[in-house]
């Protein structure tokens, strides 16, 4: 069924002058937030990505501006996806971190310590500057290295490493500040997104795109599940088979983004940017590698000229092998800056 959607009017940054830079936002909180070294989404992970980024900053000079203050999002900003009292949830655990000095679990995979309630906010908060930037034309794109990730957490219910849903409380952003109206969202995570699916379930002007390993963790996303009420068909699952690799992972992209092109246009399209897809990942079953993220990347920009003059914004989800996620990282952000791979990564390697 097509999705019901109004026809596409103006947003308030019609046609803003484009850069030809890519964005490359990382909050310093972020990397605070600590959930105990046996944990697989832990500290090490975004230092290790910070790391190789930045050994590949001099290659990328006049194509990637690096910041490391992109602002910080607000408990409004919060509660135009979550409820009350999920968001008073997190706060109190927190808050009893702090206190206790210790890291608190929280249930459903999850924890918290006294610095995650400033990571969570400043992640959110770059990005929506991310966003915010990529729509009035000071960057063409951006990637920003957010943690903790976001996708599995619903509207009133941490889960999955997740407190709150990142993406999709930038999306939310976006629209509330009349940036755009329609955004893709297209996340490749390994794990399918079921907290995004929900905070969009009904909504026509939020395509959903998620490609995800199946039968896997949290046990959603099946062809199905197509969206409800006014955002009947706006909601596109593709499952794949445990050992997929990039060639199929890159076809049934491409397969998407066609069956998108049918019925959606969008103002911006938002990319949640998980790596647990490449080979060896401890918490994945597939075989990507990080040249394949590099092709879907193009992909999809090739996609995002043709229908939002090429407006993207990647944020980290999962991805648990810290260097190889570091390396995965790089590929996208040297696609997102118009650098090929004839030489896929080896120089940093090392």
């Amino acid at each position: 069924m097509p999705v019901r959607v109004a026809p596409r009017v103006p947003v308030d940054n019609a046609d803003p002058p484009m850069s030809a830079t890519t964005l490359f936002l990382l909050h310093p909180a972020s990397a605070l937030h600590d959930t105990g070294w046996g944990h697989p989404e832990h500290q090490g992970r975004l230092r290790s990505l910070a790391s190789t980024v930045g050994k590949d900053m001099l290659s990328l000079h006049g194509r990637v501006e690096q910041t490391m203050h992109p602002g910080t999002a607000t408990e409004d900003d919060l509660l135009r996806v979550h409820t009350p009292a999920h968001v008073e949830r997190i706060r109190s655990a927190c808050a009893r971190a702090e206190a206790s000095g210790e890291v608190v679990d929280i249930g459903d995979e999850t924890r918290v310590s006294s610095a995650t309630w400033e990571a969570a906010l400043g992640s959110i908060g770059a990005g929506i500057t991310a966003g915010r930037s990529v729509l009035d034309g000071t960057f063409r794109n951006a990637f920003v290295a957010a943690r903790p990730p976001g996708h599995h957490a619903t509207p009133d219910r941490a889960m999955g490493f997740c407190l709150f849903n990142s993406i999709a409380i930038v999306a939310r952003a976006l629209q509330a500040e009349g940036l755009a109206r329609r955004i893709l969202i297209v996340d490749w995570d390994v794990h399918h997104g079921n907290g995004t699916q929900d905070a969009f379930w009904t909504d026509p002007d939020v395509f959903f795109l998620s490609l995800h390993q199946a039968p896997f963790y949290p046990g959603t996303g099946a062809a199905s599940e197509t969206g409800g009420g006014a955002g009947e068909g706006a909601t596109l699952n593709l499952p794949l088979p445990a050992g997929s690799d990039g060639d199929l992972y890159g076809a049934s992209l491409e397969l998407g983004l066609e069956r998108v092109a049918e019925r959606f246009t969008p103002d911006v399209i938002l990319v949640s940017c998980g790596f647990d897809a490449l080979a060896g990942d401890p918490l994945g079953g597939m075989r990507l590698e990080p040249e394949d993220f590099h092709r879907m990347t193009r992909r999809l920009m090739a996609f995002a000229d043709a229908h939002c003059d090429g407006r993207i914004v990647a944020m980290l989800e999962g991805g648990y092998d810290p260097k190889r996620t570091g390396l995965a990282t790089v590929a996208v952000i040297r696609a997102l800056a118009g650098v090929d791979e004839e030489n896929p990564l080896r120089r940093i390697e090392a």
